[in-house]
């Protein structure tokens, strides 16, 4: 008479481990889906961009080609002003010390020169200093001593201030011409797409955001040339005035110098 109870205990046994089996199984699936995530996330991260670089380039014509030329080369040449003004500046520098250490020890303004190496800006107003107080004959002599040295050094100073500000000028150019060149190539590029979504007939924003997008990089392009030349020059201006001031220094004791040698 036990045996009904035995099939009825039999039975949900059996439901009892079906149930755990089916969670199980269920937990498993969650698990897999969640784990499997991050892998699809990474895999979609890891898609090419197809509105990038290579999408501007392939697809754009003959002016948005040559206005990223025209930003490329203008990069080019800002930075090629930066590191040359950099390198001349120092040397400048290293000029200024090395006068300062030997020039001012000699005997006299002749023997100062000397000891300044061949190329030396401080050299060079030296020479132009003792050429201008030698030269004071003939109708050169009218002209009072002291006005014509002067004069003689403030254009060998003036000689060395302009060529210690070659090149400045490129960067001034490309800081204020870059953004509007790389806005330029953005409306061109707005346009063109404009034009192919009016062609399709299609405006949704898979149409719409990948032209646009590849236009607005023209604009980041611009804008991150312009910005270092806009510091560069900046800071190139300030080393140059750092510098001049010791050119100046210079040219003023060389005056001093002359005029005390004139008169003895």
């Amino acid at each position: 008479m036990f045996k009904p109870y035995k099939t009825l205990f039999l039975g949900a046994g059996l439901l009892a481990s079906f149930f755990l089996a089916g969670a199980a199984m269920a937990q498993a699936a969650d698990v897999a889906a969640v784990a499997s995530a991050p892998v699809a996330a990474v895999a979609a991260a890891a898609e090419e961009n197809p509105y990038g670089l290579s999408a501007l380039w392939s697809q754009g014509d003959a002016v948005a080609k040559g206005t990223l030329l025209i930003l490329v080369l203008m990069s080019m040449a800002s930075w090629y002003v930066i590191f040359t003004k950099y390198a001349e500046q120092s040397k400048l520098n290293k000029q200024a010390k090395a006068a300062q250490e030997s020039f001012w020890s000699a005997n006299t303004v002749e023997q100062g020169k000397d000891t300044l190496q061949e190329g030396s800006a401080f050299r060079f107003i030296a020479e132009k200093g003792l050429e201008g107080a030698s030269k004071h004959t003939g109708l050169l002599g009218a002209v009072d001593f002291n006005e014509w040295v002067t004069m003689s050094i403030q254009r060998a100073i003036g000689n060395v201030q302009s060529r210690m500000q070659d090149g400045l000028a490129v960067l001034a150019t490309v800081g204020s011409t870059a953004p509007f060149v790389g806005l330029f190539g953005t409306v061109w590029g707005i346009y063109h797409a404009l034009v192919k979504i009016g062609i399709s007939g299609q405006a949704s924003i898979d149409k719409v955001a990948g032209p646009v997008g590849e236009a607005l990089i023209m604009t980041a392009i611009g804008l991150a040339v312009a910005v270092p030349a806009v510091l560069g020059y900046n800071w190139l201006v300030r080393r140059n005035k750092a510098v001049m001031e010791q050119v100046n220094a210079f040219g003023s004791d060389l005056h001093a110098v002359l005029l005390g040698s004139a008169k003895k």
